[in-house]
């Protein structure tokens, strides 16, 4: 039995360095036929790396499924040992983690609504001091950061070599595409910060549904991401939580196939020549940037006295959606999104009007 968890430490260990990494597996477990079925069919393809199952799930209201709890990690185990794929679950508490060590589960998982909380985290941490496990961290629910990366050190400060994270999308007021909006810009940004850090993308948990699970994997792989987590059922319509977003085994290893698979580097030559070309293009466009954003700041610094000599306020509403008009017109001709232009103007005048603001106390 020594022997054989041995091993699966090296499985775990060669599967951990692998990219892209394939999770997949029921968002929960119900019982054990389904999930031994489950494992088979994805071991099947060929495709999946890790098998994943919820034990328990933190809802949102009472009364909704919250997973079969502990009964379940024997189900998970077998199914390893049957398929030989490595077992993943989400923890929340340390008493989660100490039964999924117990059953011998590969690799943790933090959800995105633990990472919310510093507490939470802490205490999953504080069990796994001393234990050589990989944990993944999922964003927190809502769109912060620091949360984010505050849930990694805590892992870190615990002694887990192995961290990485899970993209999961942000809670977003109203209706939106998707079920939790992807801000791909948070986790490019949390990729700056953890360059080396394994950077998995759920797109389930981002969509919702089944229909946009491809695109949303096939621009996390464009952005670099080290690979994806999808849930998957044997009857996904007649899942006990989240029917909607879960795919057969089956219809993942066609989606698996369909993703085109892009690699960060390459060797060629004539294609490094190339991009160097273009990024020295663009390295010279954001230098003529900042320049004249300091020149149009310095103007600002000059309306702020003329303002402040003929005693005018440094907002003045007409002249900004004057001027937000005319910038969507531009834009929209050059091929730039009004969310975008929006974004830059509104940082922009921010300055603007801090610039400003400064001359008028000064």
């Amino acid at each position: 039995m020594q022997t054989q968890l041995t091993n699966m430490k090296e499985v775990m260990q060669e599967k951990w360095n692998k990219r892209p990494l394939v999770i997949s597996g029921p968002c929960s477990a119900e019982t054990e036929a389904q999930v031994l079925e489950t494992a088979a069919r994805l071991a099947k393809t060929g495709k999946v790396d890790v098998l994943r199952a919820g034990i328990w799930k933190p809802r949102t209201k009472p009364g909704l499924f919250e997973g079969i709890g502990t009964k379940g990690l024997p189900w998970l185990l077998q199914a390893k040992k049957l398929t030989g794929l490595p077992t993943t679950v989400e923890v929340a508490t340390a008493k989660h983690v100490e039964d999924a060590l117990q059953f011998d589960v590969d690799m943790l998982w933090i959800g995105a609504r633990t990472t919310v909380n510093p507490f939470s985290v802490q205490e999953v941490a504080d069990a796994l001091r001393g234990v050589d496990i990989p944990v993944l961290i999922k964003n927190p629910i809502n769109a912060d950061l620091e949360l984010w990366t505050g849930g990694i050190e805590r892992v870190q400060k615990a002694g887990i070599k192995q961290v990485g994270m899970i993209h999961r999308g942000f809670s977003n007021y109203g209706n939106t595409e998707y079920r939790n909006a992807p801000m791909w810009h948070l986790p490019i940004e949390m990729k700056r910060r953890f360059p080396d850090m394994k950077l998995i993308c759920d797109p389930s948990h981002i969509c919702g549904n089944r229909h946009m699970l491809q695109a949303v994997a096939q621009k996390s792989i464009d952005l670099d991401f080290d690979g994806i987590m999808v849930e998957s059922h044997i009857d996904p319509d007649n899942a006990w939580s989240d029917a909607k977003q879960q795919i057969t085994p089956e219809v993942l290893a066609e989606m698996i196939d369909a993703i085109k698979w892009r690699n960060e580097n390459t060797d060629q030559q004539e294609f490094l020549n190339a991009l160097a070309k273009l990024r020295e293009q663009i390295n010279h466009i954001d230098d003529e940037l900042i320049t004249l954003l300091g020149q149009r700041m310095k103007i600002a610094d000059k309306i702020g006295e003329y303002k402040r000599d003929n005693n005018i306020t440094i907002l003045q509403t007409n002249r900004w959606n004057e001027i937000l008009d005319k910038a969507y017109n531009r834009g929209d001709k050059v091929g730039l999104s009004r969310e975008f232009v929006t974004k830059y103007f509104d940082a922009v005048h921010l300055e603007s009007i801090n610039h400003q603001n400064k001359v008028m106390n000064s």
